[in-house]
């Protein structure tokens, strides 16, 4: 229900407006001086502010400045009995969402309220978006391999340079070529981002530069491509390895020439954009193959930039569990989380295959299903969880002896207290019972190695 503050210094107003508010659903507190209302704004969030202009000592003008001072996303509609064009006029300027002569109109004033409302949603809702796209642009990280990278695109984003991105999937491509486009000349103007292994291969020329009306069966109206949607901005083309050979042949043209032709057109049309690419594949291979060109490898190859695995900078996933830590309890409007020591240790452990990608699940899911202080058991518990604990039977049956079951057990215990001990040996031994040879030989025999 949506709260309304009206302050005005006669009373008969003051309970009239609230009888009428409250029959039309809305929560109302009332406030009979400048003084007042202003306490209770210090206190407390309203959607909508209904304020009268003439009032002894803070009067309306005075209340509006303080309020747009403090809380300039609350709608401020003014009332008055002295209505004249200046008024209103000087109080639109001081950022008045409106002004009402009384007595007001029933009508308008229930329209007025409700399109206030209706915009500090959206102002509220559009900062909450920023805030989440703005998320997306860090690329977290200590590890000489990031500073490196964060080295090479501040160096890199000014120039006109075509940028070759490479890693596995995952490891944040996509983030390394926003940072290039963010810091570049070309910031103010779009980044067009194309999946090229997304796009059946019969499609990604149109997807690329654009048809005709009527240039095939489906062609039932021109249609731009992302080249000249990236006009005078960048493009990124993403998974670039699994385009088809005529394809790259036409976007090398593109980029020679700095031009396009759309799908059944004749006419050629000048484009100017920034080419960043990424690829999880090894295109040295794929030429050596015939699946990718050579001359386009060197047009997009001008900076290489290698994205590394997660499990090659172990070190940056504290700051990048933390990251996700706290925007996963924001989002989701929980209490705030923590790692303990062990639980950091832990996510070091894990063999992280899907990356980045991969972490902000784990991450999100320890966040729902555990407690405040997240531990290294919780970590190992739910880092993995279709294989540990979700389905026990699931597990004995992939075993046909007791011997061979047993093997397993003991090779999954002895790794875990492993971990837990920072792979000492010794603690470890003391603390399960045997003796430390014995323990160096289950080690060998189960050929365990630290990650």
């Amino acid at each position: 229900m949506p709260n309304i503050l009206v302050v005005d210094d006669e009373a008969p107003i003051r309970e009239t407006l609230k009888e009428i508010l409250e029959y039309e659903q809305f929560d109302v507190t009332l406030a009979e001086n400048g003084e007042k209302a202003w306490q209770l704004v210090q206190k407390n969030d309203f959607d909508v502010i209904l304020c009268d202009v003439k009032m002894p000592g803070i009067d309306g003008v005075e209340l509006l400045e303080r309020i747009q001072a403090l809380k300039p996303e609350t709608p401020v509609v003014m009332i008055s009995g002295h209505g004249n064009v200046e008024l209103a006029i000087e109080s639109t300027k001081k950022g008045a969402f409106d002004f009402i002569t009384k007595p007001p109109d029933l009508n308008r004033l229930l329209i007025t309220l409700r399109n206030a409302i209706e915009k500090n949603d959206l102002v509220v809702e559009t900062k909450v978006l920023k805030r989440r796209v703005a998320k997306t642009y860090d690329i977290i990280g200590e590890t000489p391999a990031i500073t490196k990278i964060k080295d090479t695109i501040e160096k890199v984003a000014p120039t006109e340079a075509r940028v070759l991105i490479t890693g596995e999937n995952g490891t944040g491509k996509e983030l390394v070529a926003r940072w290039i486009h963010e810091r570049s000349t070309r910031a103010n103007n779009q980044l067009i981002e194309v999946n090229c292994a997304s796009i059946p291969t019969e499609l990604i020329e149109s997807e690329l530069f654009g048809h005709e009306k009527g240039s095939f069966t489906s062609a039932i109206k021109q249609r731009i491509g992302k080249f000249e949607q990236a006009h005078g901005g960048t493009l990124f083309l993403d998974e670039i390895g699994d385009m088809s050979m005529a394809a790259q042949a036409k976007v090398l043209r593109a980029i020679q020439e700095g031009k396009i032709t759309r799908v059944g057109g004749d006419k050629e049309i000048k484009v100017d954009v920034r080419i960043v690419a990424a690829t999880n594949k090894d295109l040295l291979t794929e030429i050596e193959n015939g699946n990718f060109r050579m001359d386009l490898y060197h047009r997009l190859s001008v900076i290489l930039i290698h994205v590394p695995t997660l499990n090659e900078r172990v070190d940056d996933i504290p700051l990048i569990a933390d990251k996700f830590l706290k925007e996963i309890c924001s989002e989701n409007n929980m209490a705030d989380k923590s790692f303990t020591e062990d639980g950091y240790q832990a996510l070091k452990e894990v063999n992280w295959t899907g990356n980045i990608r991969e972490l902000r699940n784990v991450v999100e899911r320890l966040v729902i299903l555990c407690n405040k202080n997240i531990s290294g058991d919780d970590v190992y518990m739910f880092s993995n969880p279709a294989q540990r604990g979700s389905d026990p039977f699931g597990v004995v049956d992939e075993y046909q002896t007791l011997q061979d079951f047993r093997d397993w057990a003991e090779k999954v215990f002895i790794e875990r207290k492993l971990i837990q001990n920072g792979w000492n040996v010794a603690k470890t031994a003391s603390e399960i019972d045997i003796q430390r040879s014995h323990l160096y030989n289950k080690i060998d025999k189960y050929q365990l190695k630290r990650r």
